[in-house]
């Protein structure tokens, strides 16, 4: 069974091993779960997912395989040896409730009970002691409560049936589906666990032990730089235009960016970088800031971020006055090469599927100006922009 739940897991495209099944293998011989499928879906999710972006994969990949075991007759025929099965589940319940039980003359006769009373009533019912419904002390239904129940729809109040995996609670973070502020929170977390500074004055605890073990037991105590947040991000934000349709994607990103980061630096600029940038859209005319003085400004320690669809005309990008906004006196590409010239890390995030790239010229040009490092505004697009970023330390 759990073999071909572990096949059914790599159809939906999760990266597990048989080591993650080996894991499951040896808890549930250490009996962690016993004839419960919610608990035996935390199990499961604990020791087969490793990144949480993969909930969701797994979440549709076990209803899938699980599906078949909805009915009463295919849980109780996974339900053997059952009279030990039944001795086991026995021990779980307080002599209260088995007492109640026993009063409806066993486990046999309440199903029995209720598959009767599933073809008697014709019609929904609320509350009462009798009918399959909803509230009541009914042990058939939802949203009651009885020790020796039957959850029938519904939501599940006192959690002793509900089908956790159909909830799907993190189905926004599936690495193939565009950015949410939550998941690039957590991406972007990657990127700020790397930036350590300071002197030595942390525990590093894993490593103590793995030192300590090594070292036949003799303490051997390691430290790491105290954890600060000094990544310093420069990031640049295509608007208007093209970019419209992907103005809320931006707006969770810079949302993201700026709950993550100490030291963020942020600048607007229309289809390509030009000579001048700006802060306030409103005013942008009125108030550019030379992209000079940016270079000048901030380091190079710096990992630059642009934002666009890269989407143009060609001229844009190679020709003299090929803005569309003001005469530029030198192309865009050089100024992009200024930039890549003074900052050691730049990444070019795009908004438009990867897959229409090629159809787009200009975004070949600007991949090439980038050195490749542009990526998709996708849970993997970022994570591959800030495994890149971090590439080095």
């Amino acid at each position: 069974m759990l073999i071909g739940f572990f096949l059914n897991l790599r159809r939906y495209d999760l990266p597990v091993s048989i080591t993650e099944l080996l894991s499951l293998l040896e808890a549930l011989q250490q009996r962690l779960v016993y004839a419960n499928l919610d608990d035996f879906y935390f199990l499961a999710r604990t020791c087969m997912v490793k990144d949480e972006k993969h909930f969701d994969k797994f979440d549709r990949a076990f209803a899938a395989y699980f599906k078949d075991l909805e009915s009463l007759d295919d849980i109780l025929e996974q339900m053997i040896p059952e009279d030990w099965l039944r001795a086991e589940f026995m021990k779980q319940l307080s002599e209260e409730e088995k007492a109640k039980i026993e009063s409806m003359g066993g486990l046999e006769k309440m199903l029995e009970e209720f598959k009767k009373r599933l073809e008697e009533q014709k019609k929904k019912h609320s509350g009462g002691n009798k009918w399959i419904g909803t509230g009541g002390t009914s042990p058939f239904g939802n949203s009651g409560y009885h020790p020796g129940g039957i959850r029938v729809g519904g939501q599940s109040r006192n959690k002793s049936a509900s089908k956790v995996w159909e909830k799907r609670q993190f189905r926004n973070l599936d690495d193939s589906v565009s950015l949410g502020t939550r998941n690039i929170q957590v991406a972007l977390r990657k990127l700020r666990k790397f930036a350590r500074s300071g002197a030595a004055e942390e525990l590093d605890l894993d490593n103590t032990i793995r030192s300590t073990a090594r070292n036949a037991g003799l303490l051997d105590i390691k430290m790491v730089p105290e954890r600060h947040n000094a990544v310093k991000v420069l990031i640049f934000f295509d608007v208007g235009g093209s970019m419209d349709p992907y103005v809320k994607q931006c707006e969770e990103l810079f949302s993201a960016c700026r709950s993550e980061f100490k030291h963020l630096e942020y600048f607007y600029f229309h289809n390509f970088v030009y000579e001048h940038v700006w802060k306030d859209n409103h005013r942008r005319y009125s108030e550019s800031t030379p992209l000079v003085e940016i270079l000048r400004t901030y380091g190079k320690d710096y990992k630059v971020i642009f934002v666009g669809d890269a989407s143009m005309a060609p001229y844009e990008i190679t020709s003299r006055f090929g803005s569309v906004e003001h005469m530029n006196e030198e192309p865009g590409a050089a100024w992009m090469q200024r930039v890549t010239n003074t900052y050691e890390k730049l990444v070019w995030l795009n908004p438009t599927a990867e897959e229409y790239w090629q159809y787009t010229a200009s975004i070949g040009m600007t991949q090439k100006l980038v050195d490749r490092h542009m990526y998709p505004m996708t849970i993997e697009g970022l994570d591959r922009a800030i495994a890149y970023l971090v590439k080095g330390r």
